[in-house]
C-alpha cells in the first residue's frame, strides 16, 4: 500500500488567559479546517496546538490569586480545551510547555547551542513588556515609550542573562528567504521581516533571573529560559525530537504551515528559523500570518475590554455558523471587521438565503413534482452544460486557495457554485417544466441540483463539520453513499432512485431588528401600557368595494438585479421579472435590506401603478412590504409560484 503524503500544521500555543476571545478562535478554526481539508485529499494530516504556560506574567497572576503557577494554569487550560471541543477543533496533539517531554527538548537544545558557542553570558539592560513577554531596544518602542505591539507601558530590566547570537545568522537568514520566497506569507509580511533584519539583527536575550517560573537553564539553574525560546520549541518537542521514539518527528517535520496572527510573526519568521539553523535542524516550509479581527474601536483585546466570547456566540447562533463567518470574512493577510450584525448578515445571506435556500427549494420541488425521488432524466436543458462545467472546475479552484491557506477565497469559489445552482433553478423554471409535462427535463434538473448540493456539502464540510449529516438526512443519503472525501467529487455520484426526506431549514433566517428589539425589551425596567402599543398601529382605512380592489393588479415578481440608488440612503433600484417582461422598480427599503439579499427572491408587485420618476429613475410598480415604522419586511412568495402569476 502506498504511504499517504503528510501534512503538519501548527497554531501558536496560547497564553492561558481566563477567556480566549473570538479573535483567538480564528487561528485554531482555520488550522482545523485546513487539517480536515487535507484529510479529505488523502493526506495524513497532523494538527498541533497547546498552551504556553511559563513567564513572569503567569507567575505574577498566580501570586495575586494566592496559588502556585502550575495549579493556577491547570484550571484555565481545562477551559481552553473545552472551548476547542465546543468549536469542533479536532487537533492531533495538545502540548503544554509545563510537560516533561517539552522541558527536556528545550534544555537539550539550549545546551547544544551553548556548547557550540552560539549562546553566551552577559548583562542585559533594556526595555521589557511583561504582557507580551518581549524585549525591545530604545528605537523599537512606540511613541510615548510604550510597547509597539500592545501599547502598554514597558519596564527597564537589568539582570545577568544568556544571549543567543542571532546577529551571526542574519546573512544566512536573508539568503534563505531569497531562495524560498514563499516561506513567509503573505508577501507584505515577508517584506516587513526582510526590512526588520536588514536594519540590523541584535543578539537575543534568552534567559531571565528576576523570576523562576520557567524551564531551568540546564547548566545554570538560577536562570530560566526566556519564554519565547521555550515556547517556539513546542513544534518539535511535541513530535518527540531527540527522544527514544522520534517516529513522529521523522514523519511530520518540517512543518508544512505555522499559522498565526500578524503580531507574533517576527518570533516565528525570524527567531524560530534562526534557532533551527543554529541547531542544524530543518526549517518549516511556510509561515503564514493572518490579520486581526477588529472591532469599531480597533483590535480585539482583553486590555481594551472589547473581547467577544465565542462560547456565547456558539450557543446563540450555532458552531457551524460561527466557524463559517470567521473563515469567510477574514480575507487573506488582511484584517476583518467584526460586529454581531455582520455575523447575522453573513448567516442570513450566505447560509440561509444561498446554501440553505438551495437545499430547501430543491427538496421541496423534488417532493412536490417527483414524489420525492431523485433520478436523472433522459432529456436535458440548455442550461445544464454551464452548471456541470462549473461543478467540474470548483474543486480545483477551491484547492488552489486552500493550499495557500486562503480559506476565505476558497469558500468564495464554492459559493460561486451555490449561486450558479440557485440561478439554474430560475433559468430552468422546474415549476413550468412540471406544468408542461416535460418530466424527463424536470428529472434532469432536479438530479443536477441534488448532485450540486452533494458536491458543495463535501467541499464545505471542513469549514462546517456538522452540516453534512444534516444535508445527507434531507437528501436521503448515508455518509457512505454521499461520499466524504474528494474521490467522491466526480459528477453523477448521487445514487439514482434515492428518496429524499425534506426537513427543517438548514440555517433559519435571523431577524436582526427583532432580535435587537427583544434584547432592548429585556433591559427595559417597565412594560409599555397596552393602549400605548395599540395606538402605534395605523387605523384601518375606510371601506372599499370589491370592484375597487379588483382594479389593483398584484403580481409575483422575481428580483434579478438590485443596487442602491446613488445619493439616496433609503432607495434601492430593483430589476424585476414579471412573466416574460422585465421592469425597473424603485423602493424605499434600503434601510432594511442589502441589495444582495433580494436577488433571486420572489416578491409581490403592484403591477398597474402609474409610473413615477424617483431620483431620475422611472419606477414601474411598487413592492409590497409590512412595517411598523422601526421594522419592515417585504412580502415574499415561494419559488413554486413563478413570476407573473396573479396575487389574489
Amino acid at each position: 500500500m502506498t504511504e499517504k503524503p503528510t501534512f503538519y500544521i501548527t497554531t501558536p500555543i496560547y497564553y492561558p488567559s481566563d477567556k480566549l476571545h473570538i479573535g483567538h478562535a480564528y487561528t485554531t478554526v482555520a488550522a482545523d479546517a485546513m487539517t480536515r481539508y487535507k484529510r479529505q485529499r488523502g493526506f495524513d494530516a497532523y494538527f498541533l496546538t497547546g498552551t504556553d504556560e511559563h513567564g513572569l506574567k503567569i507567575q505574577q497572576r498566580a501570586a495575586e490569586a494566592g496559588q502556585e503557577p502550575l495549579a493556577f494554569v491547570d484550571g484555565i487550560v481545562d477551559g481552553i480545551q473545552k472551548l476547542w471541543q465546543l468549536l469542533d477543533i479536532d487537533y492531533s496533539d495538545f502540548i503544554r510547555t509545563t510537560e516533561k517531554r517539552h522541558e527536556q527538548v528545550v534544555q537539550r537544545l539550549f545546551k547544544q547551542i551553548y556548547d557550540q558557542g552560539d549562546i553566551y553570558k552577559s548583562e542585559y539592560s533594556g526595555w521589557y513588556c511583561t504582557p507580551c513577554e518581549t524585549f525591545f531596544t530604545e528605537h523599537q518602542l512606540a511613541e510615548g515609550h510604550v510597547c509597539p505591539d500592545c501599547g502598554r507601558p514597558v519596564q527597564m530590566a537589568q539582570e545577568e542573562s544568556y544571549f543567543f547570537k542571532m546577529s551571526k545568522y542574519a546573512d544566512r537568514w536573508l539568503e534563505f528567504i531569497e531562495a524560498n520566497p514563499d516561506f513567509i506569507q503573505p508577501e507584505s509580511r515577508r517584506n516587513e521581516m526582510i526590512n526588520f533584519v536588514k536594519q540590523g539583527l541584535e543578539d537575543l536575550c534568552v534567559s531571565r533571573t528576576t523570576f523562576d517560573w520557567g524551564i531551568k537553564v540546564p547548566f545554570d539553574e538560577k536562570h530560566v529560559v526566556y519564554v519565547w525560546f521555550d515556547a517556539l520549541v513546542n513544534y518539535i518537542s511535541a513530535l518527540g525530537v531527540g527522544s527514544e521514539d522520534e517516529s513522529k518527528y521523522q514523519k511530520y517535520w518540517p512543518a508544512d504551515v505555522h499559522l498565526m496572527a500578524k503580531d507574533i510573526i517576527r518570533f516565528h519568521a525570524i527567531i524560530w528559523p534562526i534557532i533551527l539553523m543554529a541547531a542544524g535542524l530543518p526549517l518549516p516550509k511556510k509561515v503564514v500570518a493572518h490579520g486581526w479581527l477588529l472591532m469599531q474601536d480597533g483590535k480585539m483585546s482583553k486590555s481594551k475590554g472589547n473581547v467577544v466570547d465565542p462560547v456565547v456566540l456558539a450557543e446563540k447562533y450555532g458552531v457551524d455558523a460561527i466557524r463559517f463567518f470567521l473563515l469567510r470574512e477574514m480575507a487573506y493577510g488582511m484584517d476583518a471587521n467584526y460586529s454581531e450584525e455582520a455575523l447575522v448578515n453573513c448567516i442570513n445571506i450566505d447560509l440561509a438565503n444561498d446554501y440553505g435556500n438551495l437545499l430547501s427549494r430543491t427538496t421541496a420541488m423534488i417532493e412536490k413534482f417527483l414524489g420525492g425521488v431523485v433520478a436523472p432524466g433522459s432529456e436535458g436543458t440548455d442550461f445544464d452544460a454551464e452548471l456541470l462545467e462549473l461543478a467540474a472546475q470548483t474543486p480545483e479552484a477551491m484547492a488552489k486557495y486552500m493550499d495557500k491557506v486562503d480559506v476565505a477565497n476558497a469558500i468564495g469559489e464554492v459559493w460561486k457554485l451555490v449561486a450558479k445552482a440557485n440561478k439554474y433553478i430560475d433559468d430552468t423554471a422546474p415549476w413550468t417544466l412540471n406544468k408542461n409535462g416535460e418530466v424527463e427535463k424536470l428529472k434532469t434538473v432536479m438530479y443536477n441540483l441534488a448532485e450540486v448540493l452533494r458536491q458543495v456539502t463535501i467541499l464545505i464540510s471542513p469549514v462546517m463539520p456538522n452540516v453534512a449529516a444534516k444535508v445527507w438526512q434531507q437528501l436521503g443519503l448515508s455518509a457512505e453513499a454521499a461520499g466524504q472525501d474528494w474521490t467522491a467529487l466526480g459528477w453523477g455520484g448521487f445514487p439514482a432512485g434515492t428518496k429524499i426526506c425534506r426537513g427543517e431549514a438548514l440555517f433559519p433566517r435571523i431577524d436582526w431588528e427583532a432580535a435587537q428589539a427583544a434584547a432592548a425589551a429585556e433591559n427595559e425596567t417597565t412594560e409599555p401600557e397596552a393602549e400605548t402599543a395599540e395606538a402605534l398601529v395605523e387605523p384601518v382605512k375606510p371601506e372599499i368595494s370589491i370592484e375597487d380592489f379588483e382594479r389593483i393588479d398584484l403580481r409575483v415578481c422575481q428580483v434579478i438585479a438590485c443596487e442602491k440608488v446613488k445619493k439616496a440612503d433609503k432607495l434601492l433600484q430593483l430589476t424585476v421579472k414579471v412573466g416574460a417582461e422585465e421592469r425597473t422598480v424603485v423602493s424605499g427599503i434600503a434601510k432594511f435590506y442589502q441589495p444582495d439579499e433580494l436577488v433571486g427572491k420572489q416578491l409581490v408587485l403592484v403591477a398597474n401603478l402609474k409610473p413615477a420618476k424617483l431620483r431620475g429613475i422611472e419606477s414601474r410598480g411598487m413592492i409590497l412590504a409590512a412595517g411598523d415604522g422601526e421594522n419592515l419586511r417585504v412580502l415574499q412568495v415561494p419559488a413554486e409560484i413563478g413570476p407573473g402569476n396573479v396575487v389574489r
